[in-house]
């Protein structure tokens, strides 16, 4: 249990594990498709939609992680809040999740990473392959280590995010040509069915490209000061990440006119960059961007290691996850059977698909269920031991189920597959319970 004491990350860390988990390849491959479900021009407003969601969520995360600072965070959150015998089976089944969900992000990472890189360097199919499966191992080498040094590397890690991040704004706000429409022609209102389609098909990528501002949950146990850090970390970084994504967008797109940028435009930004300045500093940009995504794989890595950790401390779970590494004292078990399996998928997986499996798989065993938990909480210990007190509540937990209902539903079927996963897991859960019971 050495880790849960080991409280070395400062807020500035935690901030910065948030925000590198947030921006990796993302926004920058999901931004033509998101432009392309808009006929009108009215695309940032599904970034807007993004944010929304992720602001009104984090309430709920701040709740539970000021106030159970753990290692793998929603795992103890679903412990904790739905009592005995329903917390066990709902904290196995966002643990059941995790094995399948958290690789899968990591070659969301990685398969990105590798598109992004023919930019540079033209590669056949198999050789993209063999990049993206090389940075699951790479960021594996990087992960291994002490903590102390895992958050002065994500310092540096964020600072090369915001300064590329910068460099794309600043470039698209002073060579400018084309204005970026924010709200509706005259005769074109907000309220229609063509609009929120949009903003549906849209926010499933923008949330995917948001998703991460509540990583430091998962090192509860290793964050400073949680009670105030953990919710600090978590705003800070939805309001900065969000400025960025909203500037970026509309500089990218005031010099590349909305209409003309197609779906399946694989290197948007590098191509601003090159109409901007030329060939040199598209290069250079698209070096920055793979640093980017790099970075978001070495937080996300970072914090999905300790949940299976979190599970077989507690018992529920394959003890062998539960063992720290002798001299460095991190869960290598879980490190290295997750980055085993992010291996695998990053060689086998499509990126278009598996973005939106990630969010079918999360949103009612992890998301709802959480705010669920809130409330059952609230009901059963009150409000006066929370360090954080999420605002209005509880609208906020009301508005969240709402919109993960919303989304949930534009998955298609994906949302199907996820539902299945999550029986899979009862019926394996249920069957462990068994045999442990006639032992």
């Amino acid at each position: 249990m050495a880790l849960q004491t080991n409280r070395k990350i400062n807020l500035l860390q935690a901030t910065a594990i948030n925000m590198i988990d947030m921006v990796g390849i993302g926004p920058f491959i999901v931004m033509p498709f998101v432009v392309a479900q808009f006929g009108d021009g009215l695309f940032i407003w599904a970034w807007i939609f993004g944010a929304l969601t992720s602001f009104v969520d984090a309430m709920t995360w701040s709740e539970l992680g000021a106030r159970y600072p753990l290692a793998g965070g929603t795992y103890n959150f679903h412990r904790i809040a739905f009592g005995e015998k329903g917390g066990r089976l709902m904290s196995f089944l966002f643990v059941w999740q995790t094995m399948i969900q958290a690789p899968l992000v990591m070659a969301s990472a990685s398969i990105g990473f590798a598109q992004y890189l023919t930019y540079l360097v033209p590669l056949e199919p198999w050789q993209q392959k063999m990049v993206s499966g090389g940075l699951v191992l790479f960021v594996l080498l990087l992960t291994y280590r002490r903590i102390e040094t895992i958050g002065v590397i994500s310092v540096v890690l964020g600072c090369v995010v915001i300064a590329t991040m910068g460099w794309i704004i600043y470039s698209g706000l002073t060579h400018g040509k084309h204005s970026v429409p924010l709200w509706p022609q005259e005769g074109n209102p907000f309220f229609r069915f063509a609009f929120w389609y949009a903003v549906a098909q849209g926010s499933l990528k923008t949330v995917y490209s948001y998703l991460g501002y509540y990583n430091v949950c998962h090192l509860g146990g290793e964050i400073a000061r949680p009670e105030k850090n953990i919710p600090r970390s978590i705003f800070i970084s939805i309001f900065g990440i969000a400025i960025l994504y909203l500037l970026m967008n509309i500089s990218v797109m005031s010099v590349i006119p909305w209409s003309d940028v197609p779906a399946d435009n694989k290197y948007l930004v590098s191509s601003f960059m090159e109409q901007v300045y030329g060939t040199g500093a598209a290069k250079l940009v698209t070096v920055l961007i793979l640093c980017v995504a790099m970075s978001s794989l070495f937080a996300l890595v970072l914090g999905y290691s300790r949940v299976p950790y979190a599970a077989a401390v507690d018992g529920n779970f394959f003890p062998v996850f539960a063992k720290l590494h002798p001299r460095k004292q991190f869960p290598y078990v879980s490190l290295l059977v997750l980055t085993g399996l992010g291996f695998l998928f990053s060689l086998y997986m499509k990126l278009s698909d598996v973005i939106t499996a990630i969010l079918a798989m999360r949103i009612v065993i992890q998301f709802m269920a959480q705010a669920v938990g809130v409330i059952l909480l609230r009901r059963r210990e009150g409000s006066g031991k929370l360090p954080f007190r999420m605002w209005l509540y509880p609208l906020p937990v009301i508005i969240s189920l709402l919109i993960w209902a919303f989304l949930f539903y534009h998955t298609g079927r994906f949302a199907l597959w996820g539902s299945l996963i999550a029986l899979a897991g009862v019926v394996v859960y249920l069957i462990a319970k068994r045999r442990k019971t006639n032992v």
